[in-house]
């Protein structure tokens, strides 16, 4: 390893420096303004009013400030956009709208990455390409080609974005940190929480060989699914900053309203296909695609999901799932202080939270969980109740469960969309049922009751589904009237 010279270590501790200003004259603004909401002077007096349009037109403000900083933020923005025990309306739908908002790459700067990569002029590797790109992400850049016949699609990493974006993540940890001395915030703890995951994996996710890999991977897992496709990787043109895959036609999933008015495309079976192959993913192979927004899931021409983008895959022990397992049987139960225990062990609990006042949070959830009659209008009864403890709650996700949390926001997200009527029991119930022998194998081995635990499983559907259900209807219930006032 080349080592600094002090020049050198003094011009990238000068480049640190500008970029903090830069970032701080950005966000600075926001946060006085956030804290106005609570204190009108900053450090004392009342509330300052705000009304639904002040909010709406601050959150468009501040989306367009975080696209003006680059990848690192714009990538960050999209894992808070599923955050809704962070981010509160209407910030967190506008977060949503970034993945489209990266400007594309110049062509020839692309040209330049591909000559570098295959050590000789792209023209003789394919026999075409397509000069306009597919997609541009925050990341990296897609543009189709031809090769050997074959339609393919050859994803770039955008030239310097591994150094900006190491950069960006260093000086942001550091900016909550210095914040959260000084405003010791569940939230704030939870806004380092997910740079700390960020940080880990976003490495990875600018590796294509590795995402190539996983990929692959993926793919010889779902072999023996017909409903979701998975891109062959062409292993011999992958390199560290391109990726060469098959070419998989589709309409993005949340594009698709023709198609489900007409009767073409059924919603729900998206969702139950969606539900199904993420439940494999995450519960009996404990590997899963970790990146679900609309952006990298689409619909082919038979109805199939095309998943796409294998960047960040994130591998999840076996002790965390059986965790998660142990904490669903004791919501199943009805039995709060269990759950609560559960949520402590998982580190989902803010440091200082009593287990007596989670426990009364916790049951608080359960009775929603419960209440399976009369569930539009105990939606309703609930919906302010629950939205104004939500934010407040002292929850925060650890580690995977970050991952495990944008998943879940994507599917209540596809299935509100497409039926605003979407019942979560009726999904997720038969599919618990058809899954509980792989996925208890997978998290508890041939020992124990199996007839208990088959049980346990179906309960599980029933108690679970459920919940998804109320909670999501409380949510939309909850957007709905906001948006309306």
């Amino acid at each position: 390893m080349t080592e600094r010279t002090p020049t050198a270590t003094w011009r990238a501790t000068f480049r640190d420096a500008v970029r903090l200003l830069e970032i701080v004259a950005r966000v600075l603004p926001f946060a006085l303004s956030l804290r106005r909401d609570h204190r009108r002077w900053i450090r004392w007096g009342g509330p300052m009013p705000r009304s639904a349009t002040f909010h709406a037109v601050r959150a468009q403000r501040l989306v367009r400030e975080i696209a003006a900083l680059g990848p690192a933020f714009v990538k960050l923005a999209q894992i808070f956009a599923s955050r809704a025990d962070l981010v509160p309306e209407p910030y967190l739908a506008c977060l949503g709208t970034l993945t489209d908002r990266v400007p594309p790459v110049a062509w020839h700067e692309i040209h330049a990455e591909l000559q570098k990569a295959w050590a000789t002029d792209p023209a003789i590797v394919l026999q075409s390409i397509d000069h306009t790109p597919l997609a541009a992400g925050s990341l990296g850049q897609v543009h189709r080609a031809v090769f050997e016949g074959r339609e393919v699609v050859v994803k770039v990493l955008r030239p310097g974005v591994d150094a900006v974006v190491r950069r960006d993540v260093r000086i942001a940890l550091r900016i909550v940190d210095w914040v959260y001395t000084r405003f010791p915030h569940h939230h704030v703890f939870g806004f380092r929480i997910v740079l700390d995951e960020f940080s880990k994996h976003v490495g990875e996710e600018m590796d294509f060989v590795r995402e190539g890999a996983q990929c692959a991977r993926m793919r010889a897992r779902f072999a023996d699914e017909p409903r979701l496709r998975i891109p062959y990787v062409e292993a011999t043109l992958t390199r560290h900053t391109v990726l060469v895959m098959e070419y998989l036609p589709g309409t993005r999933i949340d594009q698709l309203d023709t198609r489900i008015a007409s009767g073409e495309l059924s919603a729900t079976a998206l969702v139950e296909t969606l539900i199904e192959s993420y439940a494999r993913m995450m519960l009996r192979d404990g590997v899963f695609h970790a990146d679900p927004h609309p952006g990298n899931l689409s619909i082919d021409t038979q109805g199939r999901i095309v998943l796409l983008d294998f960047g960040m895959v994130i591998e999840v022990a076996v002790a965390t799932r059986k965790a998660l397992f142990e904490t669903i049987i004791a919501a199943i139960r009805g039995d709060a202080r269990g759950t609560a225990a559960g949520f402590f062990a998982l580190g989902m609990v803010a440091p200082g939270t009593s287990i007596d006042s989670m426990q009364h949070l916790v049951g608080v959830l359960l009775d929603i969980a419960y209440a399976q009659t009369a569930m539009e209008d105990r939606a309703r009864v609930l919906a302010d109740q629950i939205m104004r403890e939500l934010f407040n709650w002292p929850i925060i996700l650890p580690g995977e469960l970050v991952y495990f949390a944008r998943t879940a926001a994507l599917i209540e997200g596809i299935g509100g969309r497409y039926d605003r009527h979407f019942n979560g029991i009726r999904v997720a119930s038969p599919i618990v049922l058809r899954l509980r022998g792989e996925l208890l194998s997978a998290l508890l081995g041939d020992d124990g009751n199996r007839e208990t635990l088959v049980t346990v499983a179906a309960t599980l559907g029933a108690i679970a589904g459920g919940a998804t259900a109320l909670v999501s209807r409380v949510w939309r219930d909850w957007r709905a009237r906001s948006a309306s006032a």
